[in-house]
């Protein structure tokens, strides 16, 4: 099940998915990672345990990624291009600069996306699990930041938003239908 919605003004489109994101056939996945980069649980540790060795190799060849930017790495195993890890902040409150640096992850991996000459790139529910996030919170912020990017470039031309839950799903089917 999808929902579709096109923009009038920027021509641009946005996809909701419940599905796994390491199964997206598209230029670029992200990647809610650590600021370590080396893998850990839920979609971190899903997508590399997908794209195989290799991507564990390369990002240890990062030195790492501060809360609030990304890096990119090739996808490997993955039917994806590339693997564009976003490092998400941890929720304490709202007051620690967490909704200014969520909208930094979507900001600069659409960034990189288009450095990159993608045309397709798929978002998970970036700190939404372990780090504790409101989802309709960070719903928000990610649509408004995609919007706000896809109104003033060309690249990527597609954006998926890929819920593994229900309940992330029937949120950004709110928002974006609202």
């Amino acid at each position: 099940m999808t929902i579709v919605r096109f923009h009038e003004k920027i021509k641009k489109m946005e996809r909701i998915f419940r599905q796994d994101i390491t199964k997206m056939d598209v230029d670029a996945i992200v990647n809610a990672a650590n600021t370590r980069l080396l893998g850990g649980g839920g979609v971190d540790g899903a997508i590399h345990r997908a794209a195989g060795p290799g991507l564990l190799e390369e990002c240890r060849t990062l030195n790492g990624c501060p809360t609030g930017s990304a890096k990119a790495t090739k996808g490997y195993n993955l039917p994806a291009k590339y693997v564009i890890h976003a490092v998400g902040p941890v929720w304490r409150g709202g007051h620690k600069n967490e909704p200014e640096l969520l909208k930094g992850c979507y900001i600069t991996s659409l960034q990189i996306a288009k450095d990159l000459q993608c045309k397709t790139i798929a978002f998970p529910n970036i700190s939404t699990g372990i780090y504790g996030y409101p989802k309709r919170q960070a719903a928000e912020i990610a649509i408004g930041a995609v919007r706000q990017f896809l109104e003033n470039n060309d690249l990527p031309e597609k954006v998926y938003f890929v819920c593994f839950d229900e309940e992330n799903y029937r949120i950004y089917e709110q928002i974006m239908r609202g």
